[in-house]
């Protein structure tokens, strides 16, 4: 069963990708609300996939990305962003993210997405 991580500055929405991705058979090893607990988190769990939220507090979900690329450069980020932040999708793309999803999230697509990025489809 594939271990991701969920960061998210919103309660709200890290539970609703626990249920998402649960529901699609993924192991939730930890939720992070900022990008510091992120690299923190990742360092212990080693998560197969990070869904990293873009606009968080403390440090943003680009500047998580490239840390956690650094600690592992094969380790597997998809962004998540509100529709509007175009840009910074891009950036995090070139900086090594493997995919994107948009909020509000729909299941179908976050279930797609993740097992694209995963090579499980």
């Amino acid at each position: 069963m594939p271990k991701v991580l969920i960061v998210d500055d919103t309660a709200f929405m890290r539970k609703l990708l626990r249920n998402i991705l649960f529901s699609g058979g993924f192991d939730i090893v930890g939720e992070a609300e900022n990008g510091k607990q992120a690299v923190e988190l990742y360092k212990q769990h080693k998560p197969d996939l990070v869904t990293m939220d873009i606009v968080m507090p403390e440090m943003n979900g680009i500047e998580a990305l490239k840390q956690i690329k650094s600690i592992d450069p094969q380790a597997k980020v998809v962004m998540c962003t509100a529709v509007g932040q175009e840009q910074m999708v891009k950036a995090a793309i070139k900086l090594g993210a493997k995919g994107y999803i948009i909020k509000p999230f729909q299941a179908p697509k976050v279930i797609e997405e993740v097992k694209k990025v995963l090579g499980l489809n």
